[in-house]
């Protein structure tokens, strides 16, 4: 039973930042790809980034160059550093690692306030 825990989220005013941390456990797998989904009040989950073990990257352009995804593959932990947040960056975030299968966190709550 593969468990995807986060933490760091928060409450924090636009232009501030945010580290998010995500740990997975329990995959007899590799987790060949890691990151990081967010869904705000009424609207649909979306990709904010990913990485996989070999260390390539892939963002939303509405993060472009304001949120950075790091990965320690041995730990099976994944980073977000968010900088510059705004306040439509407000959502529930949610980690997920991709093995045999997609495995999903609980979610952490992200609000940027104005």
């Amino acid at each position: 039973q593969v468990q995807v825990v986060e933490s760091g989220g928060g409450l924090v005013q636009a232009g501030g930042s945010l580290r998010l941390s995500c740990a997975a456990s329990g995959s007899s797998y590799t987790l060949y790809s890691m990151g990081w989904h967010r869904q705000a009040p009424g609207k649909q989950r979306e990709l904010v980034a990913s990485i996989t073990t070999w260390g390539s990257t892939n963002y939303a352009d509405s993060v472009k160059g304001r949120f950075t995804i790091s990965r320690d593959t041995a730990k099976n932990t994944v980073y977000l550093q968010m900088n510059s947040l705004k306040p439509e960056d407000t959502a529930v975030y949610y980690c997920r690692a991709t093995g045999q299968s997609h495995y999903w966190g609980q979610g952490t709550q992200v609000t940027v306030s104005s």
